[in-house]
């Protein structure tokens, strides 16, 4: 176990590392490169944070480490792991993301902080700007790099790293997917990076049962609703996935209209409606959060009963990406997918890929009700 975060490892009542920790915690104390692929809610943050503490010297008054990721939320989640863990080593660390007041973000730097976390259009902005000193950066690491790396963040990315010193720069690139062009590009960056895969197989599964309802694409939101209301979904905390930015907005406004209140999140709210939305249903004050994948992508939501593909799956690993959500660490979860009777041999084919039962189910009278099953 690493020295700084002893104490808080053990206050945290964490047991063993997770596969990412084990693998990834090492090679990044040592100071290699690393190119890091695990399924959401793995500890990658951790895999990178508690490296960054060790190597920190808190003396020095300029940046040591930038991480960058692609959207504010996950940004301000990984700032609230700096700050939990980095506390008692004496790091400090600072967010500059889009959308923010750039004054008050300057008065964060005039602070001398040792790690920023941010979205990388702002953070190049203050790089050109010269507001922000990366000469004794040490430490770079892209979080969802797959996200990171495509067209329209790429040269920005390259931008930002190369504005920091080859001889001294220590480059790490964590997500859940890793397309091979991805960890090609990384390689093209990066001096000698070991790449490491964890894999389904060697993560704690959870008790997650997998079932599909039958319905027309206009009905969805009345399902949605006739859920909700369910007594048997009134201890769930459920994530409904869509796949459009339009959808989602159409879908919340009938449910709020029904008189359901629930939480919305996607690219078009303001940074303080999502963090409404957010707090809302982390806190447990509203059933159902409504969301694009993208807008969900890396953050950390716990205790997710139910996942609900309202529109199915269009990949496995999106299927995969999605269904993570629920039975973390060995919790239970159910997942439950939308399908059109044309869309019931896609997601017959995920499931029998997984090797998990599939079951289908209706609703009658209040209650659920199993159809058919299928191995």
């Amino acid at each position: 176990m690493l020295e700084k975060t002893l104490n808080k490892w053990n206050e945290s009542g964490f047991e063993n590392m997770t596969a990412v920790q084990e693998k990834v915690i090492p090679l990044l104390t040592e100071g290699k490169d690393v190119i890091a692929e695990s399924p959401t809610g793995t500890g990658k943050t951790l895999s990178y944070v508690l490296p960054l503490i060790e190597n920190l010297n808190a003396d020095q008054k300029l940046p040591q480490a930038l991480i960058l990721a692609p959207s504010k939320e996950l940004s301000m989640q990984i700032l609230d792991v700096l700050q939990q863990w980095g506390k008692e080593a004496g790091m400090k660390s600072a967010s500059i993301i889009g959308g923010a007041n750039p004054k008050r973000q300057l008065e964060k730097l005039k602070k001398q902080p040792h790690v920023i976390v941010g979205t990388p259009g702002r953070i190049l902005e203050l790089i050109k700007q010269k507001k922000l000193k990366t000469h004794e950066i040490r430490t770079v690491i892209l979080d969802e790099a797959d996200q990171l790396l495509l067209p329209e963040h790429k040269e920005s990315i390259g931008q930002i790293i190369k504005s920091t010193l080859a001889d001294q720069r220590q480059l790490a690139m964590f997500s859940a997917t890793l397309p091979e062009e991805v960890i090609e590009d990384g390689k093209g960056i990066m001096k000698s990076p070991e790449v490491i895969k964890v894999g389904r197989e060697d993560i704690k599964q959870g008790d997650i049962r997998h079932q599909y309802m039958i319905c027309e694409n206009r009905e969805k939101v009345d399902m949605i609703r006739r859920m909700v209301r369910m007594d048997a979904m009134k201890q769930e905390k459920s994530l409904a996935f869509m796949q459009e930015v339009l959808d989602v907005m159409t879908a919340a406004e009938k449910l709020n209209y029904k008189n359901l209140e629930i939480a919305a999140l996607h690219s078009d709210l303001t940074k303080e409606q999502r963090a409404t939305a957010m707090r809302k249903f982390r806190k447990g004050e509203l059933p159902l959060l409504l969301a694009t994948d993208l807008a969900t992508r890396g953050l950390d939501i716990e205790e997710v009963t139910y996942v609900i593909h309202m529109d199915a799956a269009e990949s496995l690993d999106q299927y995969i990406h999605r269904s993570g959500r629920t039975g973390r660490a060995g919790a239970k979860g159910t997942v439950l997918s939308f399908v059109t009777p044309g869309e019931v041999k896609k997601i017959k084919r995920f499931t029998k890929e997984l090797g998990v039962e599939l079951q289908e189910v209706t609703m009658y009278r209040g209650e659920w009700q199993t159809v058919s099953s299928q191995s």
